[in-house]
């Protein structure tokens, strides 16, 4: 298949043509349309040819402004569906599930005078709040459609409706290149538009730098970090003269308070942390980029709430889960553009996850090597490391999963 250029792909959204934006070679695709250029006859083709749910994607911002609430606003953040309640406007609609009328809604709700007043609720379209950052934040269809419109010059909001084959399976590429030739239309990737909005943005910032004598690993330049679309401050230990042209060691490390400054021997967090900054030390050169995404992103209190579970007979990932979280809620966006601030575009990802490969894959670092660093299990943290093995599909070779 043959993907758009982001650059051209633009054209089409600022004439109001529908785009096909793809997860990617598998998952879901859907028909797009800048909010502010929809049509009726936009909505009846999305409706036609999508046969998804026709959907708006808006910031929290524009979200507040209007007065439009999430569904379940106290869902755990690793569960929660980020949709607003289902929205109609006011006036100029008849039952509101017409193309006309939802077409009226859309345009309505990206109307610079419109308020909460020129909207109820519920009706027959369905908001999707974005994250601030959109795609170099979370690389999903809500925030690539926003994204585009944005960067087409037009308010970040867009009419987004899944792709179905017509027995409502999701589409195949094979389905979205014939879709596409059928009505000219363009395909682009998430992928491409994260890649495209590298090159000339970024969310990050430093803030502080200084040099340390770490216990493990000697001597590091450190760089502390923050983003434009969240609290959290990272950092990154740097050892020697990075060149764009290196395949440079790095280990992305979640923070792990238990682990990495208590020693806990529930994990293995803590030997990985000394172990890589060792690693580095021996080759001379690296980095260490150091998130704050404790356990796994689902924080502190929380982790602390799943190791009560583990003490009731739960493993890592059933604990996650009966909370209400993903068994890994981490993103490598933030990760990525510091590793860009850097200047640092190939990697020797030092990890186990192949998860983690992707993670930096999707964001436009490329992951040219893979350097294993495996801790000798013991009896504190052998189920922890099975159930990675196991659950998580990291790449273990010190003991072998239980049949």
């Amino acid at each position: 298949m043959t993907f758009a250029a982001i650059s051209d792909a633009l054209e089409d959204v600022r004439r109001g043509k529908p785009l096909i934006v793809a997860e990617g070679e598998a998952g879901e695709a859907d028909l797009c349309v800048a909010a502010e250029l929809v049509t009726a006859e936009t909505v009846n083709f999305m409706a036609t040819h999508g046969r998804g749910l026709v959907s708006l994607s808006l910031t929290a911002e524009r979200m507040r402004e209007l007065g439009i609430p999430l569904m379940v606003p106290d869902a755990p953040a690793g569960k929660r569906r980020p949709f607003g309640a289902s929205i109609e406007a006011r006036e100029g609609v008849t039952t509101g599930i017409s193309a006309r009328d939802r077409a009226t809604t859309i345009q309505v709700t990206v109307r610079d005078d419109a308020g909460p007043e020129d909207l109820v609720m519920p009706g027959h379209v369905f908001p999707i709040q974005i994250r601030t950052g959109g795609v170099l934040v979370r690389a999903a269809l809500a925030e690539a459609s926003a994204d585009l419109a944005r960067l087409a010059g037009l308010k970040p909001a867009a009419a987004l409706c899944a792709i179905l084959r017509d027995d409502g399976t999701l589409a195949q590429l094979d389905d979205l290149e014939a879709l596409a030739q059928l009505f000219e239309l363009k395909i682009v990737r998430i992928s491409d538009l994260v890649a495209y909005r590298l090159r000339t943005e970024s969310l990050v910032h430093r803030v502080a730098e200084a040099r340390i004598e770490a216990l493990a690993g000697g001597k590091f330049r450190v760089v502390a970090y923050r983003s434009d679309v969240d609290p959290d401050e990272h950092m990154a230990l740097v050892k020697g003269k990075l060149r764009p042209s290196d395949k440079v060691p790095v280990r992305i490390h979640s923070q792990c308070l238990t682990g990495d400054v208590f020693g806990s021997e529930r994990c293995d967090c803590g030997d990985q942390l000394k172990k890589a900054m060792e690693m580095i030390d021996s080759i001379g050169k690296g980095v260490i980029v150091y998130m704050d995404q404790e356990g796994r992103g689902i924080g502190l209190a929380n982790k602390i709430r799943a190791y009560a579970l583990q003490d009731r007979g739960r493993d890592t990932v059933e604990a996650n889960l009966e909370l209400g979280f993903k068994d890994d809620g981490r993103d490598y966006g933030i990760a990525a553009q510091i590793l860009r601030d850097l200047g640092i575009e190939r990697v020797r990802l030092i990890t186990n996850n192949p998860k983690k490969i992707d993670g930096l894959k999707a964001y436009g670092i490329d992951v040219v090597d893979r350097l294993p660093i495996e801790i000798p299990p013991h009896p504190g943290n052998i189920r922890y490391l099975r159930t990675k093995q196991q659950k998580l599909g990291h790449l273990l070779s010190g003991f072998q999963p239980l049949t």
